[in-house]
């Protein structure tokens, strides 16, 4: 059934993608049944990461993104990553609805995906989505995140170009790029910037950046938009242009490469790990026992899963016999 989809989907039938979607999203074992079909044709898209606070705008610049790379005869994907609750595991998946101009245009392909309670700010299979939209044959792929934070960066490992969206209210912001999300920015945007505040959060964020730059080969610009008044829309597409063409002449370019691929074996590694070992009981053995001794409060989480990460015999055992 896989490889039929997969053979549809490549020949342009648009209705087996959202199944393939559908697929990527039912569990570890059926992700790795479509990653294996497709994964030799990857490698074309670029991918775009837009990352902010809520209610900075991410998507009505998406929205106006979208425009732009159509305009230059670029086909286009979206990831729409919406917060899902940690109660219902139900999800906002509002996007849809704000993009609907763009559903009409067979060139454009939008997806609402659902975080599944992930703290990185994108789902477990938002690379994969990525993937799938690249062996479909987008030219560019865009993901707009949850937001923004420390543990909110994954969008570093799954992005070629991240997108950085602030608005001049948000008065700690400068705080909180130091805190982590300045080393994820290649463009930074200040949107809403007929607002009080903009010029000088714009030169905040600059001066940041000629500071903290650790890239010789780019140094991350400041974008001014507007974007409900589609101003400031083409700066940025440029801006992303240049990044992009830069990039491929950075240096180590398939050391960099590698390295993002490290990074996402590791998530999907921990993420495959956490599916099955969420389904498991007290068990038996060594680590049954450990596992009643935290349930019991006789010894604290923290020592429990260091003494079980050594005990590989009876992890392996665990993890065979998880629900799959």
């Amino acid at each position: 059934m896989t490889e039929d989809l997969v053979q549809r989907a490549l020949n342009g039938d648009r209705r087996a993608l959202p199944k393939l979607f559908t697929l990527l999203e039912s569990g570890p074992g059926s992700c790795s049944e479509v990653m294996r079909a497709i994964y030799p044709l990857t490698g074309k898209a670029h991918c775009i990461g837009v990352t902010g606070p809520p209610g900075a705008g991410k998507s009505t610049l998406v929205d106006g993104l979208v425009r732009q790379f159509r305009g230059a005869g670029a086909s286009v994907g979206v990831l729409a990553v919406d917060p899902t609750s940690p109660f219902t595991g139900g999800a906002v998946l509002g996007d849809r609805v704000r993009m609907m101009q763009h559903y009409l245009d067979e060139n454009v392909f939008i997806r609402s995906i659902a975080t599944r309670g992930w703290n990185g700010g994108l789902s477990l299979g938002a690379a994969a989505a990525v993937r799938l939209l690249d062996a479909f044959g987008m030219d560019v792929v865009i993901i707009e995140s949850v937001g923004v934070g420390q543990t909110e960066l994954d969008v570093m490992n799954t992005a070629d170009t991240v997108v950085v969206v602030l608005v001049p209210e948000a008065g700690d912001a400068v705080q909180m790029l130091k805190a982590g999300l300045m080393e994820a920015g290649d463009i930074f945007v200040v949107n809403k910037a007929d607002r009080p505040g903009a010029d000088r959060m714009a030169a905040l964020i600059g001066a940041e950046v000629a500071h903290g730059s650790a890239d010789a080969w780019w140094m991350p610009p400041v974008v001014m938009t507007r974007a409900h008044q589609a101003e400031g829309i083409e700066e940025l597409f440029e801006a992303i242009d240049s990044h992009r063409n830069r990039s491929r002449s950075a240096p180590n370019p398939q050391q960099r490469r590698a390295a993002r691929r490290r990074a996402e074996f590791v998530r999907v590694l921990l993420g495959e790990l956490e599916f099955r070992l969420s389904g498991t009981g007290s068990g038996d053995g060594e680590i049954g026992s450990l596992l009643k001794d935290v349930e019991s409060g006789r010894i604290d989480p923290y020592s429990a899963a260091y003494a079980a990460s050594k005990d590989y015999d009876a992890l392996a055992a665990l993890i065979r016999d998880a629900k799959p």
